[in-house]
């Protein structure tokens, strides 16, 4: 007889507006195009829909030289992180066909950021080394134009390297809420005049998916987040899940990856999916589940997700 284990399932969870777009955007234009598209770094942060796409046709390299030069016909799909402005400079110099995927919301993002510049502002960017968005988004000013803070300690360091400069910040869209608010507090608190963004740079889908966490996590023994190691939304759920009560929670690619072991005894999971996740990861978890357990499911519905993006011109004509 199997043990009876109840699933608290996040809504909304998976893909975002963004990731949807971007996802659609190489599959146009495979379509549109035929194979090969080249994809400039992955389309968004997720194994499955990577090799889903790639079997269909698309190409991805980390930088546009790794396409042959009898290929700068093909297009060149530019993922939904963004990416600093010699890319598109680049592409052009070769006379390459490129189609710009940047989520909207990221590209909100470089706006404020240029428009911060322009006015004088040097610019306190809140986000993670080494993630492409953050690439993206300082790639959109001069060097030296963009500090990086990461964590509260990093505050510490700046009076020293800002020199009495008018300051702008604007943040990475997948941020933890409650981590990102307490840097900008103390940024302002630190700088009084320091200029915000004129709406949150934390996007819609990052904000919700952590809210509906937030609700679960302390109803659950073990949450459980599908999405890809690399991937800053998802992570930042796990800890949130971490912070507001699950006693244990886990980052996971796919059903292959639960760890058994963190089940025993466990009466309740909660389960969500980051914002680049496909819902069949998230069905293939729930039959994993329910071949073990004795399962029932109940959806925790935080609020309807109704965004939507406009695919570029290219592909609509």
């Amino acid at each position: 007889m199997k043990d009876k284990i109840k699933i608290l399932l996040a809504a909304p969870r998976g893909f975002c507006a963004g990731v949807d777009r971007a996802i659609q955007i190489v599959e146009q234009a495979l379509e549109r195009f035929g194979a090969p598209v080249y994809v400039r770094h992955e389309i968004v942060h997720n194994r499955h829909v990577v090799d889903a796409l790639r079997k269909k046709g698309a190409v991805f390299v980390e930088e546009l030289d790794e396409i042959p030069a009898n290929h700068n016909t093909r297009p060149v799909i530019f993922s939904a992180h963004g990416v600093p402005k010699k890319v598109p400079e680049q592409a052009e110099a070769l006379n390459m066909f490129y189609i710009d995927a940047t989520c909207p919301l990221v590209s909100k993002v470089h706006r404020e950021a240029e428009r911060h510049y322009k006015n004088g502002a040097h610019i306190i960017l809140i986000g993670h080394r080494h993630h492409p968005e953050v690439a993206g988004t300082m790639g959109q000013l001069p060097d030296g134009a963009v500090t990086l803070v990461e964590t509260i300690e990093d505050i510490d360091n700046l009076a020293a390297v800002l020199n009495d400069k008018p300051l702008a910040y604007v943040t990475q869209t997948t941020l933890s809420v409650d981590d990102t608010a307490d840097i900008i507090r103390l940024l302002q608190t630190r700088f009084p005049d320091i200029k915000a963004p004129a709406r949150e740079d934390i996007c819609y889908a990052t904000t919700n998916r952590q809210e509906a966490v937030k609700i679960i996590a302390p109803q659950v023994d073990v949450m459980l987040v599908i999405g890809a190691p690399n991937s800053s939304n998802s992570n930042r759920l796990v800890e949130v899940a971490l912070n507001y009560g699950a006693e244990k929670a886990t980052l996971i690619e796919k059903a292959a990856d639960i760890d058994w072991s963190m089940l025993v005894r466990a009466g309740s999971i909660g389960l969500t999916a980051g914002a680049s996740a496909p819902e069949i990861l998230v069905r293939q978890v729930i039959d994993a589940l329910s071949e073990r357990f004795d399962v029932s499911v109940e959806e925790v519905t935080l609020r309807e997700e109704d965004v939507t993006f406009k695919l570029p011109r290219v592909l609509l004509g």
